[in-house]
């Protein structure tokens, strides 16, 4: 039976940045994808996240593997708000440091991945799906299909489960906690090849939804409705979208129809699962953890991820030091749950709730529905700025929506009590932890800074 150091279960991106990193180091490294090559690279329902802030592209380049993204990928260094028919700048240099963001499409990062690991001569084995997943505290062992149909196995000495939101392996985490949250709207996204309605990206906020837009080159733009999560894309003919995005921008901008290559509706939902590991086992990216796509973290966050673990088996085979893998799951869930809830905040700060008393509760206006733009008194814009998020304070609002208590005093290691929101109570305005639980961003040496890590707040 062969065997391997790691095999890692998903060839999207956190899966292949682990994949180079790791190989990279030496290691003996197995990628099973059960996909095809031609549908990771090209199939239209991979057309995915497109923003990478500035700690994921420095992590990237380090890497070596960021040439295309730093040529084709647009540097934008802000952002502009809209809503009540005025357009305003969020300047991201003079906030953060110099900092900036980057857009550029999931689908080419993949592409990008992809070819570098194969050109290196390493294999991803495509069409091969996991099916199960044996023996996690001793020796974990990959039952996966072949593409002929046949069931082998693959012995490894850790096993990471990058296999995306809909993750097989999460399930195999005894005792494991999701804790969830569906939101009562979706997002219709077109993608389409129309000059984009500005140079950076819009969002939006408009008494009829939440607008988004984007861009994935000069000449394709990629374009959000907020919809009723019920809605049919039937219902939504090419002309009706233009309409309305054009309704929803109230003049601040234009967009020119185009033909759209493709059109979709995604409904929003945040979900975290704790421990992100168990015996020689381990998740991470979007098998461990989904956002909102309001906040464009979850690329972002799958990327980091990887850094941790690559650091941790790093760790692990050359200091012999099994401390960083131990402690993998608490480190991972104080960005994650910082992200979560900047996700959330945004959210629900920008989207137009349907109920009308949603519109008027304590924080969201208040009032009749109409008499103040909803979300301007939202707590994390009040005095206690984000520690309100993290604190409750009606921000989510059904006790089956609130995230895991904060772990007991002094209690260590990736159990039920590992870190929640309440851990992030210390996170700055300016989005980063004033502990140093993100660290600083773009570095793949654990000595830089507080831990080295990418921004994810």
């Amino acid at each position: 039976m062969p065997r391997v150091q790691v095999g890692i279960v998903g060839a999207g991106p956190a899966g292949l940045l682990l994949a180079h990193l790791l190989a990279g180091e030496g290691l003996e490294v197995a990628v099973l994808e059960a996909r095809s090559r031609e549908y990771l690279e090209q199939s239209p329902h991979r057309i995915r996240a497109g923003v990478l802030e500035w700690g994921s592209k420095e992590i990237l380049a380090q890497a070596g593997l960021g040439d295309r993204m730093l040529v084709q990928g647009l540097e934008h260094r802000g952002v502009y708000l809209a809503f009540d028919g005025a357009l305003h700048r969020l300047d991201f240099p003079a906030l953060t440091e110099g900092r900036s963001i980057w857009v550029y499409g999931q689908q080419y990062l993949v592409q990008d991945l992809i070819r570098l690991y194969l050109e290196k001569g390493h294999a991803i084995h495509f069409e091969h799906e996991v099916v199960g997943l044996e023996a996690l505290e001793a020796e974990p062992t990959l039952v996966y299909r072949t593409p002929q149909g046949q069931t082998e196995r693959l012995v490894c000495e850790f096993v990471v489960g990058a296999d995306g939101s809909h993750s097989l392996l999460r399930s195999q985490i005894p005792g494991a906690q999701v804790h969830q949250k569906t939101y009562p709207f979706a997002w219709l996204g077109i993608l389409a090849q129309a000059r984009p309605a500005a140079e950076e990206l819009i969002y939006a906020s408009h008494p009829r939804g939440f607008a988004l837009f984007s861009m994935r080159s000069p000449s394709i733009a990629r374009n959000y409705l907020q919809v009723p999560v019920e809605e049919r894309l039937e219902d939504w003919p090419d002309a009706r979208i233009w309409e309305e995005l054009n309704r929803r921008l109230e003049g601040v901008a234009q967009v020119e129809p185009g033909p759209l290559l493709e059109k979709s509706l995604t409904p929003l939902r945040s979900m975290v699962v704790t421990p992100m590991q168990h015996g020689r086992f381990f998740l991470m990216g979007d098998a461990a953890h989904i956002v909102p796509p309001t906040g464009a973290k979850g690329m972002n966050l799958a990327l980091c991820d990887a850094v941790l673990l690559y650091r941790a088996f790093k760790a692990y085979y050359q200091q012999k030091d099994p401390g960083p893998l131990e402690a993998y799951t608490p480190e991972a869930l104080r960005h994650v749950w910082q992200a979560e809830l900047f996700s959330y905040f945004m959210t629900t700060l920008l989207h137009t709730p349907a109920d009308p008393f949603d519109r008027g509760r304590p924080g969201r206006g208040g009032g009749p529905p109409g008499a103040q733009r909803h979300g301007q008194d939202h707590p994390a814009l009040g005095p206690d700025g984000p520690a309100a998020l993290a604190g409750g304070g009606g921000v989510f609002p059904g006790p089956g929506d609130r995230p895991p208590a904060p772990p007991p005093p002094g209690r260590a290691g990736p159990g039920p009590g590992a870190p929640g929101p309440a851990d992030v109570r210390r996170v700055e305005r300016g989005g980063r932890a004033a502990d140093g639980g993100l660290g600083s961003a773009g570095s793949l040496d654990a000595g830089a800074g507080a831990g080295g890590l990418p921004e994810a707040g």
